[in-house]
């Protein structure tokens, strides 16, 4: 089972739980209602952190691909403008043939 799956079925169970726990408690209907708005509302607060968190890491991570996306652009264009003028320096260093010259 993946951690997702497990985290679903840990926040549905729990849920679950409270609902039941509090439709069976023997408190009035209006103490229930209070109590499964409070419920509610706790659930609906650790949800937007838990998704402010994933949101945060995300953009992270992000920002980290970029920068190694871009280190490694940059070595790669170091790279080749070095092998580019390694090849005119080697080629300038060969013996040219002379225009006019017969065999």
């Amino acid at each position: 089972m993946t951690k997702g799956k497990f985290g679903i079925g840990l926040i549905i169970g729990a849920i679950a739980g409270v609902v039941t726990g509090l439709l069976t408690a023997p408190k009035s209907g209006k103490e229930t209602r209070k109590d499964l708005k409070k419920h509610a509302e706790e659930t609906k607060k650790n949800a937007r952190q838990g998704i402010d968190q994933v949101k945060d890491k995300a953009q992270t991570i992000a920002e980290d691909v970029k920068d190694y996306a871009r280190d490694y652009r940059d070595r790669a264009v170091h790279t080749a403008e070095s092998t580019k003028k390694t090849i005119h320096d080697e080629a300038d260093k060969a013996p040219h043939p002379r225009k006019n010259e017969h065999k």
